[in-house]
């Protein structure tokens, strides 16, 4: 079981929980948290990420409930067994105070399905930090890094704008928007209300 962490709160901030952090710098933050305005507070399940918390999405106990104002999830919760995540969602919606909200992003399912359907499913879409991704990557986890023996990356479930939309709605959050994106990814921000 995690240890509980207390968020210490700085004057004038909001306090954003970015889940799933890896070694993503702040440079790769969504611009809405690059105002100044919110202090970062990194979760990742992996030790080599060097978060400022060692936990899973699913079971971040030490996280107090109702004490971040945001959370930031970018190509996290795929990597979860399609049975946890309503568990990660209610700790998402949990750690969040109301009014909070979760912006998450996520490979598009139907995106990646038709690539694959085309024959497309090896070519190379573009290039990530991790290197050249394919819609098989986006599909299964960057393949490259799995066999480099970061198991982490492999991708256990898929999400579509309605399996997205009902799985924020199911785990509590009253206002909940999912939107494709450009780059064959989902966009969601889910906000609790009380």
């Amino acid at each position: 079981m995690a240890q509980f962490i207390p968020i210490l709160r700085t004057p004038g901030l909001k306090t954003l929980l970015h889940v799933g952090c890896g070694t993503a710098p702040p440079s790769r933050l969504p611009d809405c948290f690059k105002t100044g305005n919110w202090k970062e507070i990194r979760l990742d399940i992996d030790p080599k990420a060097k978060p400022d918390i060692i936990a899973s999405v699913t079971d971040m106990a030490a996280v107090g409930t109702s004490t971040v104002e945001a959370v930031w999830s970018s190509h996290n919760i795929e990597h979860l067994e399609g049975h946890q995540v309503s568990t990660a969602l209610l700790e998402i919606r949990r750690v969040l105070k109301p009014g909070g909200f979760a912006l998450i992003t996520l490979p598009n399912l139907e995106d990646i399905a038709r690539l694959i359907a085309c024959g497309k499913g090896e070519e190379v879409l573009y290039v990530s930090p991790a290197g050249p991704i394919t819609p098989l990557d986006m599909l299964y986890g960057h393949q490259k890094s799995i066999q480099n023996g970061n198991l982490y990356m492999a991708h256990r479930t898929g999400f579509t704008v309605q399996r997205l939309s009902r799985l924020l709605i199911e785990a509590g959050f009253q206002d909940v928007r999912v939107t494709t994106g450009a780059n064959y990814d989902l966009w969601s921000i889910a906000v609790r209300k009380s």
